[in-house]
């Protein structure tokens, strides 16, 4: 029963590409690409931490 735990490694990648990709649409210059890319990566990253956070609080409330 190890597959559920993995599927949560799949995400990294995914938050990446999703803010290269967003990134790129909006400006031409790869290194503003970098830093804009990774500024979002680490934005989407802590809204799904935090909101683990409250699901998991919430859910051993009870």
């Amino acid at each position: 029963m190890n597959a559920p735990s993995n599927v949560y490694w799949l995400i990294l990648p995914l938050v990446v590409a999703i803010s290269l990709v967003y990134t790129a649409s909006r400006y031409e210059s790869w290194p503003v690409i970098w830093f804009r890319s990774l500024r979002l990566c680490l934005w989407i990253l802590a809204a799904l931490i935090g909101t683990t956070a409250v699901l998991l609080l919430v859910n051993t409330q009870s």
